[in-house]
């Protein structure tokens, strides 16, 4: 397993466009991006002062699943969310620098990212969500994964890691602490992942983009 460690770049528009840029070339490389302390400062701040207004009837148990195929499992997960509808100022913020990467990554990987959904993620202590995929080989539907962690004052002995698995083996891995404003990249269908428990409540935004896969019977993405 490797770690990942590195500093936090100062906000404003050059910075944003290094760390679009820095995704891109990671996704072309290697299929993940990885970087701490990277969601520009007054961003996660606004988001997480946002979240400790959030009244707990918010959130919901968190499912497996989509719309009418959607159904609990505390085996696999334990976690709760509250979807990102946009329509609060902090969360309109967060929705609009997510489109600004998709545009950047489009033009850049020519991925065809058509829309992007996004919850906030509460962990409390003891919470977890077992290895899995956030989309499946030939469906088409999620092609790239995003989160984004809300964690002030986060230390190594408070656990609850991402844990990538990176090895086509399935067991090499890197793990990735929840500090406040990292942001970490993945192709769906291509890296299994967990979230380990945490000694303390843990927030989080996970986010994935689409392609459009809609026909004449069907719109992509459902209303």
């Amino acid at each position: 397993m490797t770690a990942i460690q590195a500093a936090r770049c100062d906000d404003g528009e050059g910075s944003r466009t290094h760390l679009y840029e820095t995704i891109a070339n990671d996704l072309r490389a290697t299929g993940y991006s990885i970087n701490v302390n990277a969601l520009p400062q007054d961003l996660a701040e606004s988001l997480w002062h946002y979240l400790q207004g959030l009244s707990n009837r918010a959130f919901d148990p968190a499912g497996i699943g989509r719309d009418r195929d959607r159904m609990l499992n505390n085996f696999v997960r334990s976690d709760e969310i509250c979807w990102i509808t946009g329509e609060d100022e902090p969360c309109r913020r967060w929705l609009a620098w997510a489109s600004e990467l998709q545009t950047y990554l489009n033009r850049r990987l020519l991925l065809g990212l058509f829309s992007f959904e996004s919850h906030f993620a509460h962990y409390a202590p003891g919470d977890f969500y077992k290895k899995h995929l956030d989309a499946f080989k030939g469906e088409a539907n999620r092609t790239l994964s995003l989160v984004a962690y809300l964690n002030p004052g986060w230390q190594p002995d408070d656990g609850g890691e991402l844990v990538l698995y990176t090895g086509d083996d399935g067991l090499q891995s890197t793990r990735v602490t929840p500090g406040f404003g990292t942001v970490v990249a993945f192709l769906s269908e291509d890296f299994p992942h967990e979230v380990l428990p945490a000694a303390r409540d843990r927030y989080s935004i996970a986010g994935w983009y689409r392609v459009n896969t809609s026909h004449a019977g069907r719109v992509d993405p459902p209303s």
